[in-house]
């Protein structure tokens, strides 16, 4: 192991006194909705955030355990994303950047220092259909620039953030399967409500859940659009979009939208490529039918985690 410098020592022994102080606050989370990215965490999050006796950061991924900038602003800055939200609510976020090994590495140790008893959840999707969702999406922020084929083996990330049982390993170790609420976005799709309300049972909501149909599909929209820092400004700007609100047509806003518009289709990887893939993600996906319910491959993903018996149940845990 490397040897820790005495001033990693001594930030990490801040770390913990801070830790100490902000778990005799209020203003902390029940549960963390940890990841993966591109699975239809921003959707989940919204469709929380209108349940009656839930509460939702805002913003939606504080990144606050895994961004260095943002632990670097402490838990009193945490905390504060909490304590003013109803009282009697179960508080959650949603930060994909927790569930990004090796890119964030310190995530899973910092959460469980500072939220011992916190729930965790995970959402899934097909991996390989993760993959390209997630290349499209750095793509048309024009953080990759080259094909997709090119990209999975430039941009180690595409791969390693859909290694689903290599992400969650270190949750389970710290938490235990009983605090992880697994999900998969095809079966949330397809059964909105009973997932929603699974969900909520684990979480201990209070009141009934229920699924909003009318919520549209988060992060949908943008996947269709080119990066534009004129129009993020436009978008973003208090005073300006204040007034675009209340007095620009909803059908000027979609013509001038057309004009970042993508019109291409979204990319496809090789048949070499695609084997190559399936190959590496089976191998994750075994390890982790060692430990639920179901066999997930990427062959039967989609109809594995659409079928009425749900796969995603932990096995009883064995006794030492």
């Amino acid at each position: 192991m490397p040897e820790i410098s005495c001033e990693r020592m001594r930030e990490r022994a801040v770390a913990d006194s801070r830790i100490g102080m902000a778990l005799n606050k209020d203003g902390r989370p029940d549960f963390l909705v940890i990841g993966a990215m591109k699975c239809g965490t921003t959707t989940l999050h919204e469709q929380l955030a209108q349940q009656p006796g839930v509460a939702m950061s805002r913003p939606k991924e504080p990144n606050f355990f895994s961004d260095e900038p943002e632990w670097a602003r402490g838990l009193d800055w945490y905390a504060s994303l909490f304590e003013s939200m109803p009282a009697g609510s179960v508080r959650g976020e949603s930060s994909t950047h927790y569930t990004k090994w090796p890119d964030y590495p310190d995530a899973c140790e910092r959460i469980r220092d500072a939220l011992p008893d916190v729930k965790l959840v995970y959402l899934m999707r097909h991996p390989i259909e993760r993959l390209v969702s997630h290349y499209w999406h750095e793509h048309l922020e024009g953080t990759f620039t080259e094909p997709i084929d090119e990209a999975i083996d430039r941009h180690s990330a595409l791969v390693d953030f859909g290694r689903y049982s290599q992400q969650l390993k270190p949750y389970l170790d710290a938490f235990g399967p009983e605090r992880i609420h697994l999900m998969a976005l095809e079966r949330l799709t397809a059964r909105p409500q009973e997932e929603f309300a699974g969900l909520c049972e684990f979480l201990k909501v209070k009141e009934p859940a229920y699924w909003d149909d009318s919520l549209a599909p988060q992060n949908v929209g943008r996947e269709r659009m080119r990066r534009s820092e004129l129009r993020h400004a436009v978008i973003n700007a208090p005073v300006l979009a204040g007034i675009r609100r209340q007095i620009v047509p909803r059908r000027w806003v979609d013509k001038i939208k057309g004009y970042w518009r993508v019109d291409q289709a979204r990319p496809t990887l090789s048949s070499a490529n695609i084997e190559r893939l399936t190959n590496i993600f089976d191998a994750d996906l075994a390890l982790l039918n060692n430990q639920i319910s179901g066999r997930l491959t990427c062959s039967s993903f989609e109809a594995a985690v659409t079928a009425e018996q749900n796969p995603l149940i932990w096995k009883p845990t064995q006794p030492h």
